[in-house]
This record gives C-alpha cells, sequence and structure tokens, in this order.
C-alpha cells in the first residue's frame, strides 16, 4: 500500500517500547487506505494477572468512542425528519423544561439565572453547559457527589438524565465549549423519538447492518476472558482526574473479566458504553470514510456525513475557552457531529491532514479517518486515563512518517 516498510517497523517498535517500559499492559493497531488492511500488529497482554496476550480478537471498553456511534444513529433519525438539530431537548425530554444555567464567577451552585432549553446541536457539540464530573468547577463537583458519570451499573438511561436534569448547567448554551455527558442525554432522546432503547436501536440500525457483531453495551455471550482488563498508573479512581495522583505501580488492575459491570449493562451510555473489537470498530470507522457506507449497507447519506465532518464551532474548540479535559488538542481543531475535525495541523502541533475526524476514549483508545490519505486508523489499548500519556499525538506522527504515497 502506501506506506515505507521501515517506518511501519518504528511503529511497531513503538507499541512493544510502551509495554516494555509498563505504560500499556497490552495494545493493539490497525490501518486500512483505500478501504483495505494496510497494516495490523498486536503486543502485550490484555490481561497481566492470567498472562493473556492482548490479541486481535480482544474486547475492550471503547469509552467515548461511543460518542460518534451514537451521533451517527441520531443522524439516522434527522435524515427521515422526525426532527431538526436546532430543536430544544425539552421537546423530547420534558424534565428540561426550567433550565438554570450558574452566574458567571458563582461560588455556590444556587447561583443561578434562567436559561434556554439546551438545543440537540449544543448537546452534540459539547456547547450545551453541561459537564462531566471530572471537570474542574461547581457543576462537576456536584456531578460527582451524585455519580453522575453513566456508568454501566446504574440503572435504566432515563433515571439518570431525570437526575441530571436537577442540576444548573455550568454556562449558557452555546457561551463555551466542555466536554459534557451531552450525548447521553442524545441516546436518551433517541430512545424517546424511537420507542426502543438505545442498545435495541444501535444494534438495529448500526451494529447488524455494519456486521459489528462483537460490539454492544454489555461484553457478548459467549466472549469469556477475550474481555481486556483496565489498567491506571492512579493510586485512586482512574477516572477522578480532579484528585489525580501517581502511584509507584503504572499498572494497578482497575476491573476485569469475570467481575466487571460491563459484564452486565444496565444502563445504556450513549456518552461512554461500548465493549468492541478492534476489526468491529474499524467497520464503523470505515463506514465514516465510505460516506455513509459499509458491509453492503447504507447508513447515512453522503451529503449528511459531510455535514457532519465540518466544524461546527465559530472558530477552533480553544477559541470557545474550554475549561475542562478533552480528549484531543484544543488548538487547530474543531469540533463536528460526534467527533474533533482538524483544522489546522500546525496549530494541533500534530501531524495530520486537514479534515481527518475521529476521537477517543478514557481508556486510551483512539481512531481517526483522513479523508486526505482514504485512510482509517483504530488503536486499542485499556489504560485510564487518556491523559496520562502523549500516545495519540505520537501514534499520529508515525503513522503520517510511514505514508509515502
Amino acid at each position: 500500500m502506501g506506506f515505507d516498510p521501515t517506518s511501519l517497523a518504528n511503529i511497531r517498535k513503538w507499541m512493544n517500547r510502551y509495554v516494555d517500559q509498563r505504560k500499556y499492559a497490552g495494545s493493539a493497531l490497525l490501518i486500512h487506505q483505500h478501504g483495505k488492511e494496510a497494516f495490523f500488529h498486536t503486543c502485550g497482554r490484555r490481561c497481566i494477572e492470567n498472562d493473556l496476550p492482548f490479541q486481535r480478537d480482544s474486547l475492550v471498553r471503547i469509552y467515548s468512542m461511543t460518542k460518534p456511534v451514537t451521533s451517527v444513529a441520531l443522524m439516522t433519525l434527522v435524515e427521515q425528519g422526525l426532527f431538526h438539530l436546532d430543536a430544544p431537548v425539552s421537546e423530547f425530554l420534558p424534565e428540561f423544561t426550567s433550565t438554570r444555567a450558574l452566574i458567571p464567577d458563582a461560588t455556590s451552585l444556587d447561583q443561578t439565572e434562567d436559561a434556554p432549553s439546551q438545543s440537540l446541536h449544543q448537546l452534540l457539540t459539547h456547547t450545551s453547559g453541561m459537564s462531566y464530573p471530572f471537570n474542574p468547577g461547581l457543576l462537576p463537583k456536584a456531578m460527582d457527589e451524585l455519580d453522575l458519570i453513566f456508568s454501566p451499573q446504574q440503572g435504566p438511561l432515563s433515571e439518570r438524565v431525570k437526575l441530571l436534569a436537577q442540576l444548573p448547567l455550568a454556562f449558557q448554551p452555546g457561551a463555551r465549549w466542555e466536554y459534557s455527558v451531552g450525548i447521553d442525554v442524545i441516546g436518551r432522546v433517541i430512545e424517546v423519538v424511537s420507542g426502543k432503547s438505545l442498545d435495541v436501536f444501535l444494534t438495529e440500525q448500526l451494529f447488524e447492518p455494519l456486521g459489528m457483531n462483537e460490539t454492544a453495551f454489555s461484553v457478548p455471550n459467549g466472549a469469556g476472558d477475550r474481555f481486556a482488563s483496565l489498567y491506571t498508573p492512579l493510586e485512586g479512581d482512574a477516572m477522578a482526574l480532579n484528585a489525580a495522583k501517581s502511584g509507584g505501580e503504572t499498572l494497578r488492575l482497575v476491573d476485569n473479566s469475570g467481575q466487571s459491570p460491563f459484564e452486565a449493562a444496565t444502563t445504556f451510555s450513549g456518552g461512554g458504553g461500548l465493549i468492541s473489537t478492534i476489526d468491529d470498530f474499524s467497520k464503523f470507522a470505515e463506514m465514516l470514510r465510505s460516506k455513509g457506507t459499509g458491509n453492503g449497507a447504507r447508513i447515512l447519506g453522503p451529503k449528511t456525513m459531510e455535514f457532519m465532518f465540518r466544524n461546527h464551532l465559530p472558530g477552533d474548540i480553544a477559541s470557545m475557552g474550554p475549561q475542562s479535559f478533552a480528549e484531543q488538542p484544543m488548538d487547530g481543531t474543531g469540533f463536528g457531529i460526534g467527533g474533533a475535525v482538524v483544522l489546522n495541523p500546525a496549530l494541533a502541533k500534530c501531524p495530520g491532514s486537514v479534515g481527518d475526524f475521529g476521537w477517543g476514549g478514557m481508556a486510551s483508545t483512539y481512531f481517526w479517518f483522513d479523508p486526505v490519505n482514504d485512510l482509517t486508523t483504530v488503536f486499542f489499548t485499556q489504560l485510564s486515563p487518556s491523559s496520562s500519556y502523549p500516545s495519540r499525538a505520537e501514534l499520529k506522527a508515525l503513522v503520517h512518517a510511514a505514508l509515502v504515497e
């Protein structure tokens, strides 16, 4: 294909080095170009304790890489003319009818003012005023106290969203960009509009047509110990970024096969709940690259896909005053429907192409598709938080160094 073999060898060395240095327990990388497999490598362990290798069919928590999947699902309903993206979420979820937002520089949660109901577009683009418990600020602290992280064992999505609606917004909708649970709310909108639970809707509309037979909110039956263990270099909660403290052990076990809440999920988190294999998720990435088609099925129209891949912010993310964690660089990077879009690789300080579209997950997974070089890249590992190492920027640099045509 269009890659230099010597440079591809450098990718293998890089992946192996991360394992040898005990940064990652194991990892896998799959690259397609022009719709054909161009590179695959796997190394290390999916479970250190049981000495099980990280393999091509290993199942991993993709966390926020669920967001583009849910966003595509919503757009299938938009294409049916059931609603438009500027519609207020209160049209579908009445619990958001009387919305309040914290006043600027608020010091307590009761310092609020009236706010309009967020639009579906604002929820999709992280400009809604919602947040995450691991972000800094009053609202994240309140979310943390209520454990509003949409974990797999927290019960019906409807109940979690109703609890979320009782909290004020961190800011007026549209005023800033802040990484948030907005796409979890989008998942609930999908349930209300379709009349189906989110797991059923995703299976029928995306997974079955694309042949993604091992992607779900729970580890598939019969998967056994193919479900990779999750590790962290932190002493405490692997997602408690506000209280992050590194420990002496770089690979402390957090969650593993046989006792994981992901083996029997009760909360269908559209923002971070899916399990997948690298081949399964590559089918989704390839569908994006192919502008809506995959496995002989059309999921969305090509013009809808082009709309999703545009920058939907006034400028880059950095220009919108973000105060939150993000899975991508903020300078030179905009945000489309469900993922980040590269506007200027130089400002992003990372080799890439204008128009690169993708996102990552809290367990350091990452994917992007490159419309200029016609390729998709999917990287799987299981270390939380994803901010532990600069692996994504390093990987993009390695892939671009290997491209020769």
